[in-house]
């Protein structure tokens, strides 16, 4: 396996005219989708492990929600049609043994989107399972049982290090609108809720959608008032948390003139038309990264024993994070499997530094070889949701 580093000439992040960073939140339709396939494939693993020791070939990343319709006012509303989400992908069937998994998949699936949607109820989402078997060919490279599990798709694992200004500015801000702490302080602010940053040269910009919950909100007073209180929490954490020059705008699309505002029943914009599929949003570090290399894999969903289209994308990330970490540098690991070998042997991992590091070529070897001998160490975090994926 050959690890490839060498020092890049690029413009560091920080020093780039223009960056633009995106989050999409929890109870955005593409987080949700993500957050969803994740807790069917975490589900199965459990029963998987329950029954037979070992997790079986599947994969669950083609989930998609299709958007209800919903009228909205102040004070109240009614969903019209409900949000429909449907399962699918491949899971394994055993020896003709009855592995309840469609029942398995929907529970999991209502589980994590009731709990991030507190204003959510039953009827407002409709859920159909069609996960079928997987193909003979991927489950028989799954099955070929040894210490070190072979690879199950031939992927490119993108990660970097470390965050910049403006992305640990998005990130944190939709952890702390979207944290029970500020949930039970303005209940009435759904989870769908967007954070766009723009940094032009010295200068950000965050541009924030909210959706509030019309039942809490009696009229457009009452709603400028609690967005007011709400951006004042956000400058608050900017000015705790920002270096540059930082302006904040929120529901910047409501007018007030028109009685326009951002009203939700459920907290979410996939109650009135919004879609949400699996990997359209976060990449595994949670952000959307136009300036940076990035992966277009979606993660969330695929087994975690040995699709690397999942490990390579988290491994990636910790590799630069310990670079970064020993040699001060701003770094990129690209990682490129190769289906039916050992995951622990990649056919490339590259390191590329930004500028000079400050320690030796071999350290950085090490930290590689280090990160591959334990990948299998992988799967238990990402079963127990110990590792974040969107």
């Amino acid at each position: 396996m050959p690890t490839v580093v060498q020092t890049i000439q690029r413009t560091p992040i920080e020093q780039q005219n223009v960056e633009m960073v995106e989050r999409k939140g929890l109870g955005h339709p593409d987080t949700l989708a993500d957050g969803m396939a994740e807790s069917v494939s975490a589900a199965l693993c459990k029963e998987y492990l329950k029954r037979f020791g070992v997790v079986l070939h599947h994969n669950t990343d083609k989930l998609e929600i299709v958007g209800g319709e919903a009228t909205v006012t102040f004070g109240g509303g009614e969903i019209v049609r409900p949000i429909y989400v449907l399962l699918s992908g491949r899971a394994t069937r055993v020896h003709g043994e009855e592995i309840p998994i469609h029942q398995i998949a929907i529970d999991a699936a209502k589980k994590y989107m009731h709990g991030v949607l507190r204003n959510l109820k039953p009827e407002n989402v409709t859920f159909e399972s069609r996960i079928g078997q997987g193909s003979a060919e991927l489950v028989d490279v799954f099955e070929r049982r040894s210490s070190i599990p072979r690879a199950n798709d031939t992927s490119i694992g993108v990660g970097y290090a470390p965050l910049s200004e403006t992305e640990r500015l998005v990130l944190g801000l939709e952890r702390l609108l979207n944290s029970p702490d500020f949930k039970k302080r303005f209940p009435e602010l759904g989870e769908d809720i967007k954070v766009m940053g723009l940094r032009q040269d010295n200068s950000i910009t965050l541009t924030v959608a909210g959706a509030f919950v019309s039942t809490m909100i009696p009229d457009l007073d009452h709603y400028i008032s609690l967005k007011e209180e709400v951006t004042s929490e956000i400058e608050d954490y900017v000015s705790d948390n920002a270096e540059r020059e930082t302006r904040v705008y929120m529901n910047a699309a409501d007018n007030y003139e028109k009685g326009k505002a951002y009203l939700t029943l459920t907290g979410t914009s996939a109650e009135a038309g919004d879609d949400g599929e699996v990997g359209r949003g976060n990449r595994v570090n949670g952000l959307i990264t136009p300036n940076r290399e990035m992966s277009l894999e979606a993660a969330a969903g695929k087994n975690p024993v040995n699709h690397v289209g999942k490990l390579y994308n988290v491994l990636a990330s910790r590799i630069a994070s310990d670079v970064h970490d020993a040699s001060g540098s701003e770094v990129y690991v690209k990682m490129l499997s190769q289906i039916g070998k050992p995951i622990d042997q990649p056919l490339m991992v590259s390191v590329e530094l930004v500028g000079d590091p400050h320690c030796p070529q071999s350290d950085i070897e090490a930290i590689v070889d280090e990160h591959l001998s334990n990948i299998s160490k992988l799967t238990d975090e990402i079963i127990q949701g110990r590792i974040q994926l969107f």
